[in-house]
């Protein structure tokens, strides 16, 4: 099988600094062209990367001839319109999560999927953390024997967050911004979650920054359960101190099975294990600690973001469906729906099936 070096465009240059790090670091890429509103934004990245392609025109990136693919890290509410823009331009797209702020426009973006030969991909970089990928390999090998429960959690001291101005706005939310990493991971496992249950609460976050209460849960617990009775529990907390990453990881996937348990880790490079036929087992990959983390700190996903970019190059090569795509998304996004249900009506029972009914999901 040829292997096609795939010709890229931005648009979003916040987040999408770690697309132009993934795609200037790959040898199936060539970055072309990225675009920002910001021109003090397009600078910077011009400054940081050495990389003058920048554009303050989406249309710049859509009528150019040599982009195969556009990677989208614009707000949520402009996903939409900016996904229909590529499709309709012939090129492949990839969206970074959430796909959609809400089921609204499910069915326009099901009905522009249907009518293109193009690809859509859904950037969920946690399945591409290193930790992760190897329990995945783990759970493909089947070494966790039948798989019982999923437990996944994104838990971490984001009062820092309220101090954006866009945090304070109508729309933001902890759950789609942040816990949507760990309901993904869910997912992954258990696709076929039938019913949720679950707790939203927010906790005044003043304390020494004084930023107050932000209308938006930021302490949530679910329940799910699937047709065969297979469970999973999520977690969220983004407004309280944490014990810190050694303890407590930020985001983290627990797979239990009759033959064994995995904790893989996030922004911990560890993996534990304890299967059958080798006891407990602890696994660093700190030797990748540059390839993942490429800025100050702990921070951004340029290593998962170059994962994930290479995965979508492979999958156009074989002809492969790249996963998630848009239906994927949309049934996290239905599922993220009755988790909100569940949580609005004091903790009821809420089956996902009704979700997607309401919108037309099949």
């Amino acid at each position: 099988m040829t292997k096609q070096r795939y010709r890229l465009g931005v648009i979003g240059l916040g987040e999408g600094r770690s697309i132009m790090s993934a795609a200037l670091a790959s040898e199936r890429y060539e970055l072309v062209a990225v675009c920002d509103l910001n021109e003090e934004l397009c600078q910077q990245r011009a400054e940081e990367f050495g990389f003058h392609g920048w554009t303050t025109k989406y249309s710049d990136l859509l009528e150019n001839p040599l982009i195969d693919v556009i990677a989208i890290y614009t707000p949520d509410q402009l996903h939409l319109t900016h996904i229909r823009q590529a499709l309709e331009a012939g090129k492949h797209a990839i969206c970074t999560k959430p796909l959609l702020p809400s089921l609204e426009g499910t069915q326009e973006l099901l009905a522009i999927m249907k009518g293109t030969d193009k690809r859509l991909f859904v950037g969920q970089s946690s399945r591409f953390f290193e930790p992760m990928l190897h329990q995945r390999s783990d759970y493909e090998q089947e070494r966790h024997g039948a798989l019982q429960m999923v437990e996944a959690q994104y838990i971490t001291d984001g009062r820092w967050f309220l101090e954006k101005d866009w945090s304070r706005q109508k729309g933001f939310s902890w759950m789609y911004g942040f816990m949507i990493h760990a309901v993904d991971l869910v997912r992954w496992y258990l696709p076929g979650v039938t019913e949720v249950v679950g707790f939203g609460r927010s906790i005044d976050a003043g304390g020494e920054s004084g930023n107050g209460t932000v209308d938006t849960w930021d302490s949530m617990r679910f329940l799910l359960r699937d047709g065969q009775g297979r469970m999973a529990q999520i977690s969220g907390n983004y407004t309280m101190p944490t014990l810190g990453q050694a303890v407590e990881p930020s985001i983290s996937c627990v797979l239990r099975g009759t033959n064994g348990i995995s904790r893989a880790e996030y922004p911990n490079l560890s993996y534990h294990t304890h299967f059958a036929e080798q006891g407990t087992a602890s696994y660093s990959f700190e030797d990748k600690h540059d390839y993942y983390f490429r800025f100050e700190g702990k921070s951004h996903h340029a290593g998962e973001y170059q994962n994930y970019i290479e995965y979508f190059a492979e999958c156009l090569d074989s002809g492969e469906l790249p996963l998630p795509d848009a239906s994927e998304a949309i049934h996290t996004l239905a599922l993220m729906a009755a988790m909100e249900r569940s949580a609005s009506g004091g903790g009821q029972l809420v089956r996902i099936q009704d979700i997607k009914d309401e919108f037309g999901i099949v």
